[in-house]
């Protein structure tokens, strides 16, 4: 029988609310809260506790998960609620939050005797709600029994790829997927922008590449957000998807290698917020390649 924990969850915003409520029908006590309270109020429903600060969230926790938006943010939050943090607490550290970023963060959780998971997921609103992401993880075995439970209930799977949180290697493996999901996500967006600038049904090049090796359950998955006009509710948000290609591209010119598809798409996901498109789908990437909004 699956231990039942109190998990505190700092932000529920996509992500973070989605698995708060996973975690509460798995039977975990949860206590959730986020910069907007707003956000988190609904997950009173779901028998989460609603906390009006971080420290008040994390009191007595057994786990505290942090799904922010990036890595000063998590920092920050968790600042806030190291009142409340007693040694030993498990932290899954879910924020995607870049190779720089994770130095200081593991820092505080050594300071604080806490025992740090660098655990980011793999999916989006949708395997988010279902409790199917994947879960990429790092961390000492010895607290695995407080984090193994929230990542059963969050995720489908779980990808341990090392012992030591603070080495990173579950972000890094994280950077290396989106860098392939952004690089996907820009190409179909210039293919369908290339479509309608050359008279092209979008339906003839789905039907010249069917059944090939070109062809991507991803790729007709999102061209069809764009062409049906459902960007909204964002599987992943424009906005947050720029500062992910900002960390993919930080990371790989720390490391000496130059990442020139990924920078050029996180220009155009940042000219397509700056077009009004920052809380959409990713999808809405497509709309960077027209001098003014769609």
């Amino acid at each position: 029988m699956t231990e039942k924990l109190t998990v505190s969850v700092l932000g529920t915003g996509i992500m973070g609310a989605a698995m708060a409520r996973n975690l509460a029908r798995a039977g975990h006590a949860v206590r959730a809260w986020n910069r907007s309270r707003a956000k988190s109020e609904p997950l009173s429903a779901e028998g989460v506790f609603v906390a009006g600060s971080p420290a008040e969230a994390v009191e007595g926790a057994d786990t505290v998960l942090t799904m922010l938006y990036d890595g000063p943010a998590a920092l920050e939050v968790m600042r806030r609620a190291a009142p409340a943090l007693s040694p030993g607490t498990a932290w899954a550290q879910s924020t995607t939050a870049g190779i720089e970023a994770l130095t200081g963060l593991a820092t505080f959780a050594r300071e604080r005797g806490l025992l740090f998971y660098d655990a980011p997921v793999l999916g989006t609103r949708a395997p988010a709600e279902a409790g199917q992401l994947l879960v990429l993880a790092a961390g000492p075995a010895e607290g695995r029994p407080r984090v193994t439970p929230v990542f059963d209930a969050v995720g489908a799977r779980t990808l341990w790829t090392g012992e030591d949180g603070a080495e990173g290697s579950a972000t890094r493996l994280k950077l290396v997927a989106n860098s392939w999901v952004l690089a996907a996500t820009n190409a179909m967006g210039e293919t369908l922008a290339l479509a309608q600038a050359l008279g092209v049904d979008p339906q003839s090049f789905f039907d010249a590449i069917g059944g090939g090796p070109l062809d991507m359950g991803y790729l007709r998955a999102k061209s069809a957000l764009v062409l049906d006009g459902r960007l909204t509710p964002a599987q992943f948000a424009v906005s947050t998807a720029a500062k992910d290609a900002r960390l993919i591209v930080e990371a790989g010119t720390a490391h000496g290698i130059r990442l020139d598809v990924a920078a050029a798409g996180a220009e155009r996901l940042e000219r397509a917020a700056a077009q009004g498109h920052g809380d959409e789908d990713m999808a809405a990437a497509y709309y960077a390649s027209f001098d003014e909004a769609g």
